[in-house]
């Protein structure tokens, strides 16, 4: 189901700045480096990238952060914290992309909320909603 497609994906992603779009597609080429296991966004078409495709909206404003929920449409390596990063909004605690500061535990502020596929027996939708972790600034998104 994952490598034809057939599932929804949604993420929440705490980002520092604030994109300059309330709701955007972002459409870049990554370029995996596996000695730095970090993938660099191009605009264009690079050797050896693959195209990279999300979708995304602010859900909601904090003091010092936005919340985002992304809907991938493809997967790629690290492909939320580069496009993300790409665009001036580095997740917060994420250091490898651009992060001022790490967390504390040295998590970053990405979690997967949501995952819809078709029952495989039933053949009806299943959708498996994840609460994210209890901290101060998950719980100020609830």
């Amino acid at each position: 189901m994952f490598s034809e497609r057939e599932t929804e994906k949604i993420y929440w992603a705490v980002v520092k700045n604030t994109p300059s779009k309330t709701e955007d597609t972002l459409v870049h080429y990554l370029k995996r480096n596996p000695k730095q296991n970090k993938s660099y966004a191009h605009k264009k078409e690079v050797s050896e990238s693959k195209k990279a495709i999300l979708h995304y909206k602010m859900l909601k404003k904090l003091d010092k952060y936005v919340l985002l929920e992304i809907n991938l449409e493809t997967g790629r390596h690290h492909q939320i914290r580069s496009q993300l990063s790409a665009i001036g909004c580095s997740i917060k605690g994420d250091l490898k992309y651009g992060a001022d500061r790490s967390n504390k535990d040295g998590s970053i502020h990405l979690h997967a909320k949501k995952l819809t596929f078709t029952h495989p027996v039933k053949k009806t939708p299943l959708t498996i909603d994840a609460p994210p972790p209890n901290d101060a600034i998950w719980n100020a998104c609830r």
